[in-house]
């Protein structure tokens, strides 16, 4: 088994794409796990995988590195559209499982990409039982959106003096998501400025999140905290978030290559790596 893989980050968010078009999709739960080891295999936050597809540029699909799946990733989208685009303008469209997501250039070289429209209901969140999703039955009163993903955001006023890893382990797998939830932290900055720390589900604590950077930003606007266009600064770096509060949400930030290669032999330990520079 062998496949070309390319890597890249997104304000520190990073990510293998493999182009797998035209050829079968070999890239499994065990596969993707073995691929997302730091330690044995190439190493990412998202692993997105590009196949064909009738109605858009590419079918997409996503991957934790615990070797979970997931139906969107901000960033990965973004770096897919570098990929196919390099660094000029364009305007394309990618199907995913959260439906076809439209990309296009910045002048300013960042890339952005429309989102969807959030869910906003208990059922599609998804809630295991009736709530209010602008603050839900927790300690804290978090609120909750999907954007693809379930998200819930916690609003602190010190977000340093939150414990990330232990709050987010505690609530990612709480009985109210039944598919589990991404868990965010956000101290507000002011109404076009937030500073977000988060807990992925099935990731851990990343530099960065396109979705996660989304969720936060609409659970936001919804609570009357924040204008309809926001800086998003993460660990990693920032991002720009907009949301008119009826349509999709739309995502701005850089994108950066980082290396590509060719993965080589069997899910084994004896599977290699060859990297060549970008």
């Amino acid at each position: 088994m062998s496949f070309d893989f390319q890597k890249m980050h997104a304000n520190g968010d990073d990510f293998v794409i493999v182009d797998l078009r035209g050829q079968e999709n070999i890239i499994n739960r065990n596969i993707a796990q073995r691929l997302g080891d730091r330690n044995r295999g190439i190493g990412f936050n998202k692993l997105v995988v590009m196949g064909d597809c009738e109605d858009a540029a590419t079918q997409l699909t996503f991957w934790n590195s615990d070797g979970s799946m997931l139906d969107a990733c901000g960033s990965a989208t973004r770096g897919v559209a570098w990929k196919l685009a390099g660094n000029r303008l364009f305007f394309r469209r990618r199907q995913t499982n959260r439906g076809l997501l439209t990309c296009f250039g910045e002048l300013d070289g960042r890339i952005s990409v429309d989102m969807g429209k959030p869910l906003l209901h208990w059922r599609d969140v998804p809630i295991a039982q009736e709530a209010d999703t602008l603050k839900l039955p927790l300690p804290g009163a978090p609120s909750a959106c999907s954007m693809g993903n379930p998200h819930c955001t916690f609003f602190i006023e010190d977000l340093e003096a939150v414990d990330a890893k232990m709050r987010g382990l505690e609530f990612e797998s709480h009985p109210l998501f039944p598919q589990k939830t991404n868990v965010h932290f956000v101290q507000v900055i002011s109404p076009t400025r937030i500073r977000l720390r988060i807990w992925e589900r099935g990731g851990g604590i990343p530099l960065g999140s396109g979705s996660c950077s989304c969720g936060a930003v609409v659970n936001g606007i919804r609570r009357g905290l924040l204008t309809s266009s926001v800086d998003v600064e993460c660990d990693g770096g920032t991002v720009a978030v907009r949301w008119d509060g009826y349509g999709g949400v739309f995502l701005t930030g850089p994108v950066d290559p980082n290396f590509c290669g060719t993965w080589i032999g069997e899910l084994s330990q004896k599977s290699s790596v060859i990297f060549l520079a970008v």
